[in-house]
């Protein structure tokens, strides 16, 4: 067999590969058209995020198994079009862990004593010890959003400082973050109450400008925040406002919408401490995401499956016939879930009524996992993570089978348990067609859009007219529309299947009509 290796890769892991007996090319700066050529014949690549593995690459290759890339992001690989052709992409998302956490700490530190500072001012040959005067982490408050793998180390390296930590994680349930020593609480809370702020969540539709103006108001003069996550979930332009204001103390800036940050503000202000995409720039992290995915490769290549894939585990064709409806049902029904319930939770139960209940449903709960997970995580969460995620926050997972239903040939319903909240969603499969057939004690008939818009309500006049007008108004056309059958007076669910997302404001709009008690938009 062949593994063609396309970009800089560490010699440990190339000395992996090369001592397991394959054929292992080493071909870097190949352009789409050389790639086309060399990936002919080739059963595994090993990539960075150099090279832009396309539908064409794809397509030119006869042997390709897998597609490894040694790091997190696979932005860079057409994983759909991997995917149908039934090639495992897989990547590496713990190499980088403690490297990322490190990072964190270190820029944590810089910030509370004015190290870069105090170094270029001294290298200016000037001594001004008074100038930058520092602060001790004792007692003082961290606020950590997002307690994944790494916004849990950076905890525990702050708790040894003797630091205090508040935590904000939607999946984390109050028993665990008590067992790691964090007080679980909100984001807000976070902003008014801690010194130091770092925040750990992926980017999505939720995070984006999770920390704006409005919480930057909040906070105290002395607050320091970190961002060596990814950019955008720190609202640049309010931050450099803040610190310029002197609202809060500082900023230590690891990642940027546009990078590099060209003519960024936040380069021009001494009291923002900027490094260019660092958090993963280590020796060590590059030598663990060579030698994890070296392993990945040869695992595959030797018949023993992937570890880290983040594309659909591979299905035999017959089986798929049959099961792929449902598995779009369950990831459609997990990001409805997902919304709707919107705060933590710490157990699922699936279940699997009629003919589906006798085909093997595996790839169905990890879809219904993906998609739930992804609407607090991110995309980042895939059919091979979704298992380890929901276990790592200490969320239950359990499956229920019967060969029995009153009304569909096959129903799933998946219910999501959080505090003293709980959310039921079910559909079935009508031909190739997924329909959510109840929500709650809601019975509907609804065939999901790309985008649709859940509204709690009283069933009285005078509601449905007023929320089309808005929706109108703000030029978003509806395609479809079912509400719960239940008696007048009584509460229920609207479902408003539209062209294109619905944004915040319109939301609250939807809110100001008598009867609207809730309402939140799904883009499956």
């Amino acid at each position: 067999m062949k593994i063609l290796v396309s970009d800089s890769l560490s010699e440990e892991g190339l000395s992996i590969l090369k001592e397991s007996g394959f054929d292992v090319l080493v071909k870097t700066g190949l352009s789409e058209d050389e790639l086309v050529v060399a990936i002919k014949d080739v059963d595994a690549l090993v990539i960075r995020s150099g090279t832009q593995v396309t539908a064409r690459v794809i397509e030119a290759a006869n042997n390709l198994k897998i597609i490894g890339r040694a790091g997190v992001g696979v932005d860079n690989v057409d994983v759909d079009a991997a995917t149908k052709k039934g090639i495992i992409v897989s990547n590496t998302p713990d190499g980088n862990t403690l490297s990322a956490a490190e990072h964190t700490f270190a820029m944590l530190m810089s910030m509370a004593r004015n190290i870069p500072q105090a170094c270029a001012s001294l290298r200016g040959d000037k001594w001004e010890r008074n100038k930058f005067m520092g602060v001790e982490l004792n007692k003082k408050v961290l606020g950590v959003v997002g307690l994944g793998r790494i916004g849990a180390e950076v905890a525990k390296r702050a708790q040894a400082f003797g630091m205090v930590i508040l935590g904000y994680d939607p999946f984390v349930s109050e028993e665990r973050a008590k067992s790691m020593g964090i007080q679980l609480t909100t984001v807000e809370d976070i902003c008014r109450r801690a010194d130091f702020i770092t925040v750990h969540t992926p980017l999505t539709k939720e995070t984006m400008n999770l920390i704006n103006r409005n919480m930057f108001d909040v906070m105290k003069k002395n607050a320091r925040i970190i961002n060596c996550a990814r950019g955008g979930i720190i609202n640049e332009e309010d931050l450099a406002d803040a610190v310029e204001s002197g609202k809060i103390a500082g900023a230590a800036i690891d990642v940027f919408i546009k990078e590099p940050p060209t003519g960024s503000r936040l380069l021009k202000s001494d009291k923002i401490i900027v490094t260019p995409h660092l958090g993963a720039s280590t020796v060590e992290a590059q030598i663990n995401v060579a030698i994890d995915i070296a392993h990945e490769i040869l695992n595959v290549l030797r018949g023993e499956g992937a570890k880290s894939a983040v594309n659909i585990p591979a299905v035999r064709a017959d089986v798929m016939a049959v099961i792929a409806p449902y598995i779009k049902l369950a990831e459609t029904a997990g990001k409805i879930a997902g919304t709707l319930i919107g705060s933590s939770y710490d157990k699922i139960d699936l279940s699997y009524r009629g003919e589906i209940a006798g085909k093997d449903t595996r790839t169905v709960t990890l879809a219904a996992l993906k998609g739930l997970l992804q609407t607090a995580v991110g995309a980042g969460v895939n059919y091979v993570n979704a298992p380890g995620l929901a276990k790592s926050r200490g969320i239950e997972v359990s499956e229920k089978k019967s060969d029995t239903t009153d009304e569909y040939s096959s129903v799933f319903t998946l219910t999501v348990f959080g505090g003293n909240k709980t959310t039921s969603v079910s559909g079935t499969v009508v031909g190739n067609d997924i329909k959510i057939i109840q929500i709650d004690k809601n019975r509907i008939d609804v065939f999901p859009s790309a985008y649709m818009i859940f509204a709690d309500h009283i069933n009285k006049p005078n509601v449905i007219g007023p929320c089309c007008q808005i929706l109108g108004q703000n030029n978003i056309n509806i395609s479809g529309m079912q509400v719960g059958h239940v008696k007048i007076g009584e509460p229920t669910i609207m479902v408003i299947s539209v062209d294109s997302d619905v944004s915040e404001a319109v939301l609250k709009k939807l809110m100001t009509v008598d009867g609207i008690l809730s309402a939140k938009i799904v883009a499956v």
